[in-house]
């Protein structure tokens, strides 16, 4: 019989942790404060997040039986079925939730549960998979920012489209050194992906890019009724204040710390086990980014919170494997 444990490792609960930021760094680029919705666009992406583990390694299960023997579906722990029925369970829960949010947020959560399946059942072994993957990260961060802002409000909702974006880069570096964790491979991928997170850290620390709106923002015409939205001809483009201006440096040399140690040893001997390192310090390393992206919005608050899920998801990863 399946155990807590067997489902727990097939559906790698420690990187749950690094789902809530998502959402969290989306609803900051808005402008706005979280509200009831963004607990929904959280509880539709940890629903997604843990369909695509099922899922994936129902897949895998004829791969994994060779390569990884020891997972829970190839070692005869959880059934195929089983883990095929969960996939289909969570994706269902997951746009119910995301339906409560609204109609644009059930649009991005039924693009992200498109991206999801497409990518475990036939794009994963594709050059395009990596793109996939990105893509699926980027749609969880734009989740959390429509579902916040709400009906009426899509200028505070595409104002998250720089920070999807830098969660898409990250994810795509990372994902692109996954493909050799278990046969290992040259230095070059890991090397790529030291260069790609380094300056994504260098850029969300300095924040030199154009969009989030920040808290007290006004906005254009057009943004929906309500005291959130704004009079003028656009955003209130105030600076931040010192803490945030702190915090955003010091949450995006902990991104880049968090994955430049693992990263830098897989250059230097790229096996398996230190490719699977390098992996798993890339999943951890989306927290302090998710952080660092709320700090940016000047979400203070909100980049504490986020940044405060780190030490439980390094507590969590040393008992269950998050690749």
């Amino acid at each position: 019989m399946s155990t807590a444990r067997d489902w727990a490792e097939l559906l790698r609960l420690p990187a749950l942790f690094t789902v809530p930021g998502d959402a969290l760094a989306g609803a900051a680029t808005t402008g706005l404060h979280p509200n009831h919705r963004t607990l929904l666009a959280i509880g539709s992406s940890l629903c997604l997040y843990e369909a695509g583990m099922a899922l994936n390694d129902w897949a895998d299960r004829t791969e994994d039986a060779v390569e990884r023997p020891e997972r829970p579906l190839p070692s005869g722990r959880i059934a195929p079925p089983a883990a095929l029925a969960a996939a289909t369970a969570l994706t269902a829960a997951g746009l119910t939730l995301a339906s409560r949010a609204g109609r644009t947020a059930l649009a991005v959560a039924g693009a992200l549960a498109g991206t999801v399946w497409a990518y475990d059942l036939g794009l994963k072994h594709t050059p395009a998979g990596p793109v996939a993957m990105a893509t699926a990260r980027g749609l969880d961060l734009l989740l959390g920012a429509t579902a916040t802002a709400g009906r009426g409000n899509a200028p505070r909702a595409r104002a998250a489209a720089p920070s999807a974006a830098v969660l898409a880069a990250h994810t795509l570096a990372v994902t692109e050194v996954s493909r050799h964790e278990a046969q290992g491979g040259s230095s070059t991928t890991p090397l790529a992906a030291l260069a790609a997170t380094t300056a994504l850290g260098h850029a969300v620390g300095r924040g030199g890019w154009p969009g989030s709106l920040r808290r007290g923002d006004g906005i254009r015409q057009g943004a929906g009724p309500g005291p959130e939205s704004g009079r003028g001809t656009g955003p209130d483009r105030r600076p931040h204040n010192p803490a945030s201006q702190a915090l955003r440096a010091g949450l995006a040399l902990a991104y880049v710390g968090t994955t430049a140690k693992p990263l830098f040893h897989a250059v230097l001997n790229p096996s398996p086990p230190l490719t699977q390192r390098a992996v798993g310090g890339g999943i951890r390393a989306m927290i302090p980014l998710q952080a660092a992206l709320s700090a940016r919005a000047g979400a203070v608050g909100t980049a504490l919170l986020t940044a405060a899920l780190a030490p439980a998801a390094r507590k969590f990863a040393r008992k269950v494997s998050v690749t």
